[in-house]
């Protein structure tokens, strides 16, 4: 006759037993069957779009908003970014990036690059001559880089390559005085 512990202690070992092997016969059956199976992906889910900000623009910012690229631009890396007007609140942007969507308002700079920001996301979207990036100012991040408008690649094979590095911006010349003569050494020492 076995003891009451120990029969309690092999009916928990022969029950372990069983769901360790039913749980490996349940990966093993939700494992695809060939390649062809594990390359299919499901369906994305349709973009959600960001809370939407309702506080009425300035004037500064209406005044960028005609200087913005809509549409879509390739990026790095073969993403794609999608800017649309809003379509309800003039001045305001829509931008779409993978499955998310932000709700941009312009903002106006000193350096002459467009200015794209959703503060309630933390991201900006950056428009220079030469290229856009949209940054998570959150983390201090880029999310995506190198991303042209079909205007941006058109005004890139217009204008001369950049060969300097640059971003399309030419800052003024600084103003520099002209360098100071120097003395010339004599050719003879003098012998004390």
């Amino acid at each position: 006759m076995i003891h009451t512990p120990l029969k309690s202690t092999v009916l928990a070992c022969a029950l372990a037993l069983l769901s360790s092997s039913a749980w490996s016969a349940a990966v093993e059956s939700a494992k695809p069957r060939n390649r062809l199976a594990a390359k299919i992906k499901p369906a994305a889910p349709a973009p959600v779009p960001a809370v939407e900000d309702n506080s009425p623009l300035s004037e500064e910012q209406m005044a960028v908003a005609p200087q913005v690229h809509a549409g879509e631009a390739s990026c790095e890396f073969k993403h794609k970014v999608s800017v649309t007007p809003h379509p309800e609140k003039p001045g305001r942007f829509r931008l779409q990036f993978g499955q998310t969507v932000y709700n941009m308002a312009p903002e106006p700079t000193t350096t002459g690059a467009v200015r794209l920001e959703d503060k309630q996301a933390g991201v900006v979207w950056l428009q220079i001559p030469a290229k856009s990036m949209l940054m998570n100012t959150r983390i201090g991040q880029r999310l995506v880089d190198g991303c042209q408008h079909a205007e941006q690649v058109a005004m890139a094979q217009v204008n001369e390559p950049l060969t300097d590095g640059g971003i399309g911006i030419t800052p003024s010349e600084p103003q520099t005085p002209p360098p100071a003569p120097v003395a010339k050494a004599s050719a003879k020492k003098r012998v004390k």
